[in-house]
């Protein structure tokens, strides 16, 4: 039987060559996208600033609108099309969208680690699946491990997703793309009888699907999960869920997961995704609640 720790954990990321936290406070933070710094808005630093002096290539500021809106302002001409960034083999283009995003979520770069680390002793190739996958970074590591299954309501996305894999020169790795909702489309894999060794879902608080069905994560999420649990089992390897901007506990996520995987052996733990200043005496931001199962 699952065991559910009831104590919280932080899954910290660092900076890496193409990407780092400089400094954050006041509500913003200062990272560096390889040769670009950007200031964005970040409600969770709630400290002041380390360096007194932020010189940036750009900002984005926030609408009143705590849900959403705002626009960026620069100071310095940015590519259009956006500038090709890496992590180890996997290559993709960093872009300011506007969503306040670069295309890529870098506080998620330890959960692609932890979850390489779940198949790296795997007989035969994963076959794993990424739900809400946008941009496909996740995707792109989980590939190297076996076959990836990337689902997204948006086209958009989908081609970005594409075109980082053929920027990281991973095009013909068995990866299939797909445009779809995701509920819809776990649901039809339970009744397909399909199983995967890992999944991993990025659900948003609000969204659309391709069809305009509509997603509320605290209304929607339970179900999706059921379905998640059903495709896999007890030779599974994990799941990990990542929650953005949403005002709840992760100890409510490590409970939602513990009353469907119970039955299965491992462990579920939950807590903060967070990054960790650059240099000396960082500190670290908080950025998202998780909660993942493990069958190790």
């Amino acid at each position: 039987m699952a065991r559910l720790a009831e104590q919280p954990l932080v899954l910290a990321g660092t900076g890496w060559d193409d990407y780092a936290l400089i400094d954050s406070g006041d509500g913003r933070k200062l990272e560096r996208y390889g040769p670009h710094r950007l200031i964005r808005p970040e409600g969770q630093a709630l400290w002041p600033p380390r360096l007194a002096d932020w010189q940036a290539d750009g900002e984005f500021i926030p609408g009143s609108d705590e849900d959403g809106g705002g626009r960026w302002l620069f100071d310095r001409a940015l590519p259009a099309d956006g500038w090709p960034l890496a992590r180890g083999d996997v290559r993709f283009t960093a872009q300011c969208t506007p969503f306040r995003h670069l295309a890529f979520f870098p506080d998620m770069a330890p959960v692609w680690d932890w979850m390489g680390t779940q198949l790296d002793d795997m007989a035969q190739p994963a076959e794993t699946l990424n739900l809400f996958g946008y941009t496909g970074v996740g995707t792109l590591s989980l590939s190297a491990h076996g076959p990836v299954t990337h689902v997204d309501a948006s086209k958009k996305s989908v081609a970005q997703a594409r075109a980082n894999a053929t920027l990281s020169g991973m095009e013909e790795r068995p990866i299939r793309w797909l445009v779809d909702d995701a509920a819809k489309f776990a649901a039809r894999e339970v009744r397909r009888g399909k199983r995967y060794d890992g999944i991993i879902l990025d659900p948003p608080k609000f969204g659309r699907g391709p069809d305009g069905e509509v997603w509320r994560l605290e209304e929607h999420l339970p179900a999706l999960l059921a379905s998640c649990r059903q495709l896999l089992d007890g030779d599974s390897r994990f799941l990990f869920l990542t929650v953005y901007a949403v005002r709840m506990s992760s100890l409510a996520l490590g409970g939602l997961l513990h009353g469907l995987f119970a039955d299965l052996p491992g462990t579920i733990e939950h807590g903060d995704l967070a990054m960790r200043e650059d240099g000396a005496g960082g500190r670290l931001l908080p950025t998202a609640i998780f909660a993942r199962w493990s069958a190790g």
